[in-house]
């Protein structure tokens, strides 16, 4: 929900500031939870820690897209990529690590040193980027998308739990799908939107946003479902879990820089083709989970497929951004980051619904099947030996329903993976987007209320075409080329 509020904010007290900010409010609100003392004050303090949270990536990626000559970019985006796939992997090990041998509070109180180290780094490294005129901020704007983002992840998160067709579940979907509609009116009325939706016009941003959107989908699912069976099915403690899953990180973290230097030689399509191929095959061997499989082949599947998306998360979203504009970047950071997080949320949720329905009807069927006729040898052998033998066969049963439900799931990762290669075969570097020039003044309203305003004026006699804001409007102009831009009119100061 604070994400959109991020480039408004990055300009409104300068990109640096905004970093620095907050760092320190991260580790300020990760101290608080180490120091929850009940589940509502973790709940509250979780909150907090969310808003800097979220403006953290947006920040740093447009600090980075100031500071790195745009020859180089890749390499810094896979830098910048270690922090944003590389992390979540490691989680498990690290997290597993002190819950089993530490102190639970241990996984909040490590990122208080973490975040003020970094905002002591940010101050003397960081060149300083002040603030610009700004104008009054999108209240309406913020509240519209606010709202429709909690209503659809919070109906996503309960509906399991109230029922996808009770009222509340539907008010909150219906709800919030009208107020994100609400949003998308409102930003295309007023003269300086919370979010230019503009930025969706570049189909090769659009086009990115979408590919990122279902790889870290297909992480997220991964990352959860993958551990909690190897606890769950093969009885392993969360550090053994967490030990298990490690080499994928590895892969992650060596693969990452090697793609963002790939990008700046070749581009981002034959990396992107590449790495979403062995991507979907590695997480459609993952199809293969069951209680017997080995310590070998579950390194061989995350392996296989981290490696595919660290050849290819990179060089796609380096892609997308640096087809849009300068001024665009900050929006379509924005944009990028809402686009994740509500995709990985909504994506986790309809999984686990998925699993939800998929284990209770193969558990019914499997119980239908042991009524009918004679037993088989095996089942009559836990059958003879009474409750006790019972309970250890519902105990397999179980098991083998719930490697069947996260299989499917799997499934569906791998075919979305494979999917995205098609989207990926038009990808292209686009060519160095042209410069803004200084403004002396505050930037003109690129809206439609705008146009349509200038486009009145231009055509009352004797009016002065420029408008109040001493613009002109110059004639279309076709830019679609490489960077995907559709085609409109250009307002030039």
């Amino acid at each position: 929900m604070v994400v959109p509020l991020s480039n408004w904010l990055g300009t409104r007290i300068g990109p640096t500031v905004a970093h620095r900010l907050s760092m320190i409010g991260f580790a300020a609100a990760s101290a608080l939870c180490g120091l929850a003392w009940n589940l509502d004050s973790m709940i509250a303090f979780r909150v907090l820690q969310a808003i800097p949270g979220g403006i953290l990536p947006v920040m740093t990626l447009t600090i980075l897209y100031r500071i790195v000559p745009m020859e180089k970019i890749g390499g810094a985006m896979g830098i910048y990529g270690l922090g944003i796939v590389v992390a979540p992997a490691v989680g498990p090990t690290v997290g597993g690590y002190i819950v089993e041998y530490l102190d639970w509070r241990l996984i909040f109180y490590i990122n208080v040193p973490i975040g003020l180290l970094g905002a002591a780094a940010a101050w003397f490294i960081l060149p300083r980027m002040g603030p610009a005129r700004t104008h009054r901020f999108d209240w309406w704007g913020f509240l519209a998308i606010g709202y429709g983002l909690f209503a659809l992840l919070l109906a996503t998160s309960k509906g399991q739990k109230w029922g996808w067709d009770a009222y509340p579940t539907l008010i909150l979907i219906v709800s919030g799908l009208l107020s994100l509609a609400l949003f998308v009116v409102v930003e295309n009325e007023v003269d300086h939107p919370l979010i230019n939706l503009h930025t969706l016009g570049y189909w090769a941003f659009t086009r990115s946003a979408l590919i990122i959107s279902v790889l870290l989908l297909s992480l997220t699912v991964t990352g959860f479902y993958l551990p909690l069976f190897l606890q769950t099915g093969l009885g392993l403690t969360p550090l053994n879990a967490g030990l298990l899953v490690l080499p994928e990180a590895l892969m992650l973290a060596v693969m990452m820089p090697i793609a963002g230097k790939i990008y700046d030689r070749f581009g981002p399509r034959w990396p992107a083709l590449v790495g979403l191929t062995i991507s979907a095959a590695g997480t459609y061997l993952l199809t293969g989970i069951n209680v017997d499989m080995t310590r070998q082949e579950v390194i061989a599947w995350t392996v296989l497929a981290a490696f595919g998306n660290g050849l290819a998360i990179m060089p796609i979203m380096t892609a997308g951004l640096n087809s849009l504009p300068p001024q665009l970047v900050g929006f379509g950071s924005a944009i990028n980051n809402v686009a994740q997080r509500v995709c990985s949320s909504l994506g986790l949720a309809g999984m686990g619904a998925l699993v939800s329905r998929q284990s209770a009807q193969l558990t019914a069927d499997q119980g239908a099947l042991l009524q009918q006729g004679d037993l088989p040898p095996a089942v009559q052998q836990f059958a003879d030996q009474g409750p006790s033998g019972l309970y250890g066969l519902y105990t397999q049963l179980q098991l083998h329903v719930q490697a069947i439900a996260y299989a499917d799931v799997f499934l569906i990762a791998a075919a979305l993976t494979g999917g995205c290669v098609l989207l990926a075969v038009t990808l292209r570097k686009p060519a160095p987007a042209p410069t803004v020039p200084p403004r002396t003044t505050a930037p003109p309203p690129t809206t439609r209320a705008a146009a349509h305003r200038r486009a009145a004026a231009h055509r009352r006699p004797g009016a002065d075409p420029r408008g109040a804001s001493g613009g002109e409007i110059s004639p279309p102009e076709d830019t679609a080329g490489d960077s995907g831009q559709v085609s409109c009119p250009v307002i030039a100061l």
